[in-house]
């Protein structure tokens, strides 16, 4: 899980994972509308670029992007067997 008001798309998760969970991409529009003050600000300062979970089933749960992440974005959660 990615906490959108602190992420501000350095990269240093798609750096460290060894499974490519992570891509940088533009926060789409539709995304931004439960931001906090200081996370629209931070995504309007850094052009709405974060990191973007690409491909969800191959996270192997290492914990490697959490260590990395220089604003504590993400965050490592159980998905239930039958979420998407």
């Amino acid at each position: 899980m990615i906490d959108r008001n602190r992420c501000e798309g350095k990269a240093a998760c798609v750096a460290v994972c060894p499974t490519r969970v992570f891509v940088i991409g533009v926060l789409p529009q539709e995304a931004r509308g439960g931001l906090s003050l200081r996370g629209r600000l931070k995504g309007f300062a850094h052009g709405w670029k974060q990191a973007l979970i690409a491909a969800p089933d191959a996270c192997e749960a290492c914990g490697r992007c959490v260590t990395a992440c220089p604003e504590k974005a993400i965050t490592l959660a159980r998905r239930d067997a039958g979420s998407p």
